[in-house]
């Protein structure tokens, strides 16, 4: 009776660890499962959020806040937007330059993009001139948002000024990034007056055009004084300074 009774205990013990050993192997079976299904869900979304004309690249290396180097040896300069220098040969740091180049670090290097043209494929230095999405995430307008770069535009590529200027003035009156942390002011996109909004723009090409509120891309060009851009009263005064009409104007 002892021995049944011993028997018995035994068999119970081997089937209560037998029980606990597969509701471990099952709860880390779910477990996998459940990250391998996250994992396809992100690879998933971030496919989902190509835009229309994208092309999937790796980034080698983060260049600065708004110029990185793909794989392939190809350098992309960030459309429409300026972050602080910060690895000018001939100039010093500027004001939050290392802070930005380190924010797209964190977003970009090592990882798979979506390069999205928008009219101009190369500026004068032989980059090419991309919108970046990583993750999902469309890197130019968050690096405006969180204020680590300012709006620059250079028509025609001007797609997402709009955008851009939306998220910038975000980061200004929330005092982020740059538009808090450097003594200098950042350049407005406002007139100085109603009689001064003849807009001149630099191309990246070098090239000073004026645009005048009739002007097809008038809206959606942004001055940025600290490039060299500037505002002009009169057609005339424009003409004077070295800057000729833009050729889209009615």
């Amino acid at each position: 009776m002892r021995l049944v009774f011993g028997v018995l205990i035994f068999i119970g013990v081997v089937l209560f660890l037998w029980s606990g050993q597969e509701a471990a192997l099952k709860e880390v079976k779910e477990s996998a499962q459940s990250e391998e299904s996250a994992s396809t869900t992100e690879e998933s979304v971030f496919r989902s959020e190509i835009p229309q004309g994208g092309e999937v690249a790796r980034v080698a290396r983060v260049i600065d806040g708004d110029t990185i180097e793909l794989e392939s040896g190809e350098r992309v300069r960030y459309i429409g937007i300026d972050t602080p220098e910060s690895v000018h040969p001939d100039r010093p740091d500027e004001c939050f330059g290392a802070e930005s180049a380190a924010r797209n670090r964190e977003l970009v290097e090592g990882k798979e993009v979506v390069l999205v043209r928008d009219v101009s494929e190369r500026d004068k230095y032989g980059r090419l001139l991309r919108y970046v999405y990583a993750g999902g995430v469309f890197v130019n307008e968050l690096l405006l948002k969180e204020g680590y770069a300012q709006v620059t535009t250079y028509p025609p590529d001007v797609a997402h000024v709009e955008t851009y200027l939306a998220a910038q003035r975000e980061a200004r009156e929330a005092g982020r990034g740059l538009w808090g942390g450097c003594p200098q002011g950042v350049p407005d996109d406002a007139a100085p007056s109603a009689e001064c909004n003849i807009k001149g723009n630099i191309s990246t090409e070098g090239e000073k055009i004026y645009h005048i509120p009739v002007c097809e891309y008038y809206s959606r060009t942004v001055i940025t004084e600290s490039k060299g851009e500037r505002w002009f009263c009169s057609e005339e005064e424009a003409l004077a300074a070295g800057w000729r009409k833009a050729l889209n104007c009615n």
